[in-house]
């Protein structure tokens, strides 16, 4: 750092963090220190801002340094965590030199928060699952691109996403999709590896998570090899899942088990679960079951 530190020793302390696979990026400050955590990371990894700044119009800090406690200590507790993107805003030095006090808005960061239990679509309180898969898939499928291999791993969460598509794939199995179309339907593990090391571009992989075991990796899914995830990246593992099917682990994590122990490890922490249309949570990943 310099001395007096400046928003270069921010954004490079920002990226370090990233860069070291933490879980949750804490910062304490106001509107300017947020667009140097926002030019950083993005929305690479969840920030939360502790309010200390002058200028605080963003949508990122706690109300409270108490409040962001509480969020943090949800997290550790393995309670429900919702995360959603919230506007990064900063005055407008133009506009403030012409006498005019406005904001510009910068982009948005991923921000931890502790919201209702159910948020979307709900009757009395419970989930109707098949809304709920339907809101999931139309939120996966918005954020596709054409350049990005895909691939889909087995269940009837997942599955919603190719009826979504209008692709007919296969329930049980793995499909790859790639701008709008099935490339391959039911891949075998070597089919799987082969594809992958052929396509130029990102590979992504998007799974479910067992009922009441809670595996994402290592069951049901054993096409998705090591070296699959490893192409993909831990960025690139998108987990859906419904709250309800959440809530019957009962706090237990979700569980990795590839046979690639180290690989196990590099997953465990905390990773975003999406679970409706603009609906998320952020969801404890474990390779022990603790």
């Amino acid at each position: 750092a310099t001395e007096p530190s400046t928003a270069h020793d921010t954004v490079r302390a920002a990226r370090a963090l990233c860069d070291a696979g933490c879980d949750l990026i804490l910062f304490a400050g106001g509107d300017g220190t947020a667009r140097d955590i926002y030019r950083a990371v993005g929305d690479a990894v969840p920030v939360l801002g502790v309010p200390a700044g002058v200028k605080m119009h963003s949508g990122v800090y706690a109300v409270s340094p108490e409040s962001a406690a509480e969020i943090v200590a949800a997290m550790v507790r393995g309670d429900w965590v919702d995360v959603s993107c919230e506007e990064v805003r900063d005055i407008d030095e133009d506009a403030f030199r012409s006498g005019r006090v406005s904001t510009r808005y910068y982009g948005e960061l991923l921000v931890p928060r502790v919201g209702q239990y159910l948020q979307a679509t709900k009757v009395s309180g419970r989930e109707v699952e098949e809304l709920v898969v339907a809101d999931i898939a139309a939120e996966v499928v918005e954020q596709l691109d054409d350049q990005t291999l895909y691939v889909v791993g087995p269940g009837s969460t997942t599955a919603g996403i190719m009826v979504e598509l209008g692709l007919d794939g296969t329930l049980l199995g793995v499909d790859v999709v790639q701008g709008g179309k099935l490339i391959a339907s039911d891949v075998s593990a070597e089919q799987l590896e082969q594809l992958c090391d052929q396509h130029p571009g990102d590979v992504v992989i998007i799974v479910t998570a067992i009922g009441r075991q809670g595996h994402i990796l290592g069951r049901g899914n054993q096409q998705i090899s090591p070296s699959v995830v490893r192409r993909a990246g831990p960025q690139n593992l998108w987990v859906v899942a419904t709250k309800s099917k959440l809530s019957e682990l009962e706090g237990r994590p979700l569980l990795v088990d590839s046979n690639d122990r180290d690989l196990d490890l590099s997953l465990e922490g905390f990773i975003r679960v999406i679970t409706g249309y603009q609906d998320s949570v952020l969801y404890r990943v474990s390779a022990s079951g603790v």
